[in-house]
């Protein structure tokens, strides 16, 4: 994949997600206090702000992992809140990517089995999963790492293969979660760099929570969290 020199971002499209007054709390602590925000299709935001500001807590809602107290949440014009378990896995599954920081690769598995596990829980034929997780990898550079486990990969080689993941079943939204904060200062920027090649050619939605100021500084918006609320 060609690593763009100039970054471009960019312009408002229609809502990809929509969170309306979302709140939540574990005992007696409110982590989030009405957090409302739309973030449209193709657009890459960042977030950003303390520990304990409630980042990650928005993210794990964004990404159905958890439900709110209150508020509501839509995602590519379906609602969120009433689907029962098995349909929100469903979706989750469809239509959301995950990124996290230390990759959770499992460690037993090849690159190429890691990536093909998400269309295989959707029940896709695994001649056809295979075909697709090696073009991904391909397209990341890492094709000819499909046969290596997870611990003969470096650390940048292990991120691409949780990328390819996140993309294997073309989903609206990938959510990332400090992705770069286990990664050297040059694999972090070519990361960074590949979301970017990724929204220009499969016009895909980032969520970024990140502690990296460069990263955030690239997003079309960068939101701000404090004490629970964006600022």
């Amino acid at each position: 994949m060609l690593i763009p020199e100039n970054i471009s971002k960019a312009e408002p499209a229609a809502p990809m997600i929509e969170a309306t007054n979302i709140v939540k709390s574990y005992g007696a602590l409110q982590v989030l206090k009405g957090i409302t925000l739309s973030i449209g299709k193709g657009e890459i935001v960042s977030i950003v702000g303390a520990s304990g500001a409630g980042k990650t807590t928005l993210l794990t809602i964004l990404g159905t992992l958890d439900n709110p107290d209150g508020g509501t949440l839509v995602i590519d014009g379906q609602a969120i809140h009433g689907m029962k378990s098995k349909q929100l896995a469903a979706f989750r599954n469809r239509r959301i990517g995950f990124v996290f920081q230390f990759h959770h690769l499992l460690p037993e598995f090849t690159a190429l089995e890691n990536v093909c596990i998400p269309a295989l829980i959707a029940r896709s034929n695994k001649k056809d999963a295979e075909n697709k997780a090696l073009g991904l990898l391909r397209m990341l550079g890492v094709e000819s790492r499909a046969k290596h486990k997870p611990s003969e990969l470096s650390g940048g080689e292990q991120q691409r293969v949780a990328v390819a993941r996140a993309l294997m079943n073309d989903p609206a939204v990938i959510l990332a979660d400090e992705p770069s904060g286990n990664l050297d200062s040059v694999n972090a920027k070519n990361l960074h760099e590949l979301f970017f090649q990724l929204r220009k050619e499969l016009n895909h939605t980032f969520v970024i929570v990140t502690h990296n100021d460069e990263l955030a500084a690239m997003a079309d918006r960068k939101l701000v969290m404090k004490d629970g609320v964006i600022v």
